[in-house]
């Protein structure tokens, strides 16, 4: 917990060049230590994390009624871009049917995420930004599993603005895989970085600059995101770049 406790501080110290970032990293450090040492090891948790992201996917893309071959085709992607070995893809094969069983309690499984990640407002959107990403596979996102969404999301402790922000970087993504990419528009753009129109420049880069630091990759692995999900979490930190890109530009145009 010591050696915690001082990189955080060390960390802390970097990224902001102050007392308050070694005090406040220091902090952290200590918290995550004996959150790791108190409870679940850090490998545990990042297992876990992994079982209900399937799970959780089953039982969604049965939300309205049935499983497309778009949808399985998806899941099987997915194991591509997590680079699941053999057994893993067993495992999330398993988890996926157990999600999409009649009996499945979804809500139990949501409160495990929940626990697992403790408030980590990164770490839980790129658990939903996998989840929305299977069921859009269809190209269709019925009400149903909109509802469900909504609903993993209040489980999780999120706000409907966040739905909002992965459901446009997910849009970006999708125009970023055309034939003419035009990026985010301007109005996700804001909603990916969570501030207004109207926000100061001060304000969009402040909450630039704290996404990007929320999302990066080993900061996530640090609080349970498996290593597999790295990619995901980098795709999350190129889209949170784009936004910011797409409203700097558009100020400096204006």
């Amino acid at each position: 917990m010591l050696m915690a406790t001082l990189i955080g501080g060390f960390v802390g110290f970097l990224i902001s060049g102050n007392l308050l970032g070694l005090i406040v990293g220091a902090a952290l450090g200590w918290w995550l230590g004996s959150r790791v040492r108190g409870g679940m090891g850090l490998k545990e948790l990042q297992s876990h994390f992994l079982d209900s992201t399937f799970a959780v996917m089953g039982c969604l893309c049965k939300a309205d009624g049935q499983v497309t071959e778009d949808e399985l085709d998806a899941s099987r992607k997915m194991w591509d871009l997590l680079r699941l070995n053999e057994a893993q893809r067993a495992k999330a094969r398993a988890d996926f049917n157990r999600g999409k069983a009649a009996d499945f309690d979804l809500d139990a499984e949501i409160a495990q995420v929940a626990r697992i990640t403790r408030g980590q407002r990164a770490l839980r959107q790129v658990f939903l930004q996998v989840q929305l990403s299977a069921i859009a596979a269809d190209g269709v996102l019925h009400p149903a599993e909109h509802s469900m969404i909504l609903r993993i999301a209040r489980g999780l402790g999120c706000s409907e603005a966040e739905i909002q922000q992965i459901e446009a970087m997910l849009r970006g993504a999708s125009q970023a895989g055309s034939a003419q990419p035009s990026g985010p528009s301007l109005e996700d753009a804001y909603a990916v970085l969570g501030v207004n129109a109207d926000a100061s420049d001060a304000e969009v880069k402040r909450s630039y600059r704290r996404l990007m630091s929320e999302n990066h990759p080993d900061k996530l692995a640090s609080k349970g995101l498996p290593e597999s999900m790295r990619e995901m979490a980098k795709e999350r930190t190129i889209e949170i770049g784009n936004a910011y890109d797409r409203i700097r530009k558009a100020r400096d145009a204006g």
